[in-house]
């Protein structure tokens, strides 16, 4: 057997074992500190029934990788070229195609699809984005999952969950929600007015940790005071709460080890950093950063301790709200933003203005339909890696498990065009390869990131952990106060009928986003007059789509959820990028449903 590890983006990040002999057959790691042996569905099944694409293509003609890889080097000779790279595969060497980039004066992306609003908003509040580990989830009492579906998402964090008291606070009514001992089922774009409302709650009682602030956070008298500002009865009501669902909530915060696991539905809106930094200010007053069995868990920094042999310096462009045709060539590699990216509409008639289109990845999808040059890719068993993770301080060396027809690797892509454009200076594959394993800590036989601490924060905050905790404050921007953060000082008694509904766009289980599997459904609340089967046009302002109902009352009456795979979801959702963090933000949009 040998010893790899998933490449898919996902928290879990799972050990894998490998027979290195025909026929190919792969089982879960069960000796791995994150891994129980059980594998998902993508990686057991999917990613092998799924078509990959195996011939390289110039304007729809199959043509050898040699005279494909001409044309993208010719194509790389204009003078504006963009490199648009998704994250389908999270292995580091990834990013070496940014090297060639760099010597030819291309531009980047910046900011992020998925996760950049809530990383943006632990940078305001600890300076750095540290990992939680594992282990300090297990020896949590208290375990409040904050708009993150375990489920579907990060099943092996199930075992560790084991005993807790489990409190889920989310729009939907989940599977582990349904087994939790509280849920909250909020108001989307709530989960800013939630954690500030718990954190008045905490100063309320006095179930503060002073001791702990007056160490790590002594700012916080303004953080009170600021708390003060907002009046309960008002935004209780304008979140979907009570007042006895705030003192259920307390009986699992007071005097508790708590561990609050976060996702990214909290921040796919334009405040998204400011609801992460509310709940880390909420984690805060209770004193719950530096102690074991406590903390926020969330996408961490993978990166962080590493001195990266890929950094570049390139002109970069947000990649949410990428402006395409401004570019003569543009790379798509191993994305799909002509669906995947909010905004189809402009999306594709930016797509369809740039000259010379090429998709560099492995699966048929809408991007290498509309591509002028497509590149056949390797996946992650047919060459060599090293995998990081968001979700645990684990590094895994990826080798390479089986041999390839087809398709070239990203190494091997950044290496012909070194060659061709006469380029000096990259290193060897094994060069990379080592200088990332080279760089870890070694714990009980495990490959550890450098930045790994058993106790995160336990010393302070910031790089050096010698900075304060940043508690939420009144934001300077006259914009931010005015129109994102009302402090509903009163309860509207006469709020006409809500027409619209919030758009809910959660990951699926049979997918990454729109890889492999594809949904044609929306998910409704039975009491909104329709029927299972029934075709609806869901429309906003940016576009619309049909797509067939399903009937559901674990959706709040007033969302309509589709699930981020679904054919057509991103002609609803907007060009537009978090206030911090230049974040997509999938969710900030109401939509209308009509019967067709």
């Amino acid at each position: 057997m040998k010893k790899t590890a998933c490449g898919l983006d996902c928290y879990d990040a799972c050990t894998l074992l490998v027979e290195e002999h025909a026929p190919f057959k792969v089982k879960g790691d069960a000796t791995h500190p994150v891994g129980n042996g059980a594998l998902c569905v993508l990686l057991h099944k999917t990613m092998y029934e799924t078509p990959r694409i195996e011939k390289p293509r110039i304007e729809g003609k199959e043509v050898s990788l040699e005279e494909a890889m001409n044309a993208v080097a010719d194509a790389f000779k204009e003078r504006q070229s963009l490199l648009w790279r998704g994250s389908g595969n999270m292995g580091v060497m990834q990013e070496v195609s940014d090297l060639f980039m760099e010597k030819i004066g291309g531009t980047l992306t910046r900011g992020s699809l998925c996760d950049g609003a809530g990383d943006a908003g632990i940078c305001l509040g600890r300076g750095v984005n540290r990992n939680l580990p594992l282990e300090q989830i297990a020896k949590a009492e208290t375990v409040v999952i904050w708009g993150r579906n375990v489920t579907v998402t990060n099943t092996h964090i199930l075992p560790f969950l084991e005993g807790k008291d489990i409190v889920v606070i989310d729009p939907v009514k989940t599977a582990i929600a349904k087994k939790a001992k509280l849920h909250l089922q909020i108001k989307p774009r709530t989960d800013y007015y939630v954690a500030i409302m718990l954190a008045r709650f905490v100063f309320m009682e006095d179930s503060e940790d002073t001791a702990w602030m007056d160490e790590f956070a002594s700012e916080y008298e303004d953080f009170y005071d600021y708390t003060r500002e907002h009046r309960i009865k008002a935004i209780l009501a304008y979140i979907g709460v009570d007042l006895g669902d705030m003192g259920r909530m307390m009986n699992y915060l007071r005097e508790k080890k708590v561990v609050f696991l976060v996702g990214n539905g909290i921040q796919k809106y334009t405040i998204g950093a400011y609801a992460m930094h509310a709940i880390d200010s909420l984690a805060a007053t209770l004193g719950l950063f530096g102690k074991e069995g406590c903390g926020v868990s969330y996408l961490s920094n993978s990166k962080l301790g590493f001195e990266n042999p890929f950094k570049v310096n390139c002109p970069r462009v947000p990649k949410a709200t990428t402006a395409f045709s401004s570019f003569e060539t543009v790379l798509v590699q191993g994305g799909n933003p002509a669906e995947s990216m909010p905004d189809t509409n402009r999306v594709r008639r930016e797509l369809e203005g740039v000259q010379n289109l090429i998709y560099f990845g492995l699966y048929e999808n809408e991007m290498s339909k509309m591509a002028r040059i497509v590149i056949p890719a390797k996946n992650f068993f047919e060459k060599e890696d090293v995998r990081l993770s968001y979700g645990h301080q684990y590094v895994e060396y990826m080798p390479k498990i089986k041999e390839a027809s087809f398709g070239i690797s990203e190494y091997d892509f950044t290496k012909t065009l070194f060659t061709h454009f006469g380029f000096k200076g990259l290193k060897s594959e094994a060069d990379y390869i080592a200088s990332w394993l080279e760089q870890c800590k070694e714990e009980e036989g495990q490959r550890v990131s450098p930045a790994h601490e058993v106790c995160p924060y336990a010393e302070g905050f910031g790089e050096e952990g010698e900075d304060e905790f940043a508690f939420i404050e009144e934001y300077e921007d006259d914009f931010v106060n005015t129109k994102r953060f009302k402090k509903y000082r009163k309860e509207s008694q006469n709020k006409p009928k809500e027409e619209t509904f919030w758009l809910l766009t959660p990951k699926a289980k049979q997918a990454l986003n729109t890889q492999f599997a594809r949904d044609t459904h929306v998910t409704l609340h039975p009491e909104n007059g329709y029927e299972e089967g029934d075709v609806v046009k869901l429309s906003s302002e940016h576009g619309s789509h049909t797509f067939t109902v399903t009937l559901s009352e674990t959706v709040r009456r007033d969302c309509v959820l589709v699930t981020a795979n679904t054919i057509g979801v991103n002609y609803l959702t907007p060009s537009l990028l978090s206030a911090e963090g230049e974040n997509a933000c999938y969710q900030e949009v109401k939509v209308r449903v009509e019967q067709v």
